[in-house]
């Protein structure tokens, strides 16, 4: 099994504003993680596709105007994302761009049977025209990516679990 896309709505205070969110979750059976492990654990050892895929938005964006910057609160990085809020339950990561403004927001919940439930919730505050075609097109990519980095905490390594 994957990791599930669960209902959300906005808004969400970790990007007031926002105009489009999703949800995904993984029921997860090892070794207890805190919010920041699960982060990095998805974020900073995404598979191969994911890693090129980033790799190819990361030399694309400043060329079409989609560059981004930290927010000024950022403490660090997960992955290639500036690290805005960290504690045991709850990470978020994102930047502001003149198009849009991004969130990645990861938690950790207890689950059934000793388990927990690792949550990955994106928001996207849309500023433009532009902002809204890029983001358009980024969608199925990004439907295919965001379960796939969630699976990530479980990597070999990782302990073993399962997922609802």
């Amino acid at each position: 099994m994957r990791p599930r896309r669960v209902a959300i709505s906005l808004p969400n205070p970790w990007l007031p504003g926002a105009d489009w969110a999703d949800r995904h979750e993984l029921l997860f059976f090892a070794e207890r993680v805190t919010a920041a492990e699960a982060a990095r654990r998805a974020l900073g050892s995404a598979s191969g596709w994911v890693q090129s895929l980033v790799t190819w938005h990361n030399r694309l964006a400043p060329i079409i105007g989609l560059s981004e910057t930290a927010h000024p609160a950022h403490s660090g990085l997960i992955g290639t994302f500036p690290l805005l809020h960290s504690d045991d339950r709850e990470a978020v990561v994102g930047y502001d761009a003149r198009h849009l403004h991004f969130r990645i927001v990861v938690d950790v919940r207890e689950g059934p049977a000793d388990g927990q439930v690792i949550g990955m919730t994106t928001l996207v505050r849309r500023r433009n025209a532009f902002g809204r075609l890029c983001f358009a097109a980024a969608i199925p990519l990004h439907m295919a990516i965001v379960p796939a980095l969630l699976t990530g905490v479980k990597r070999p390594g990782h302990g073993v679990s399962r997922e609802r």
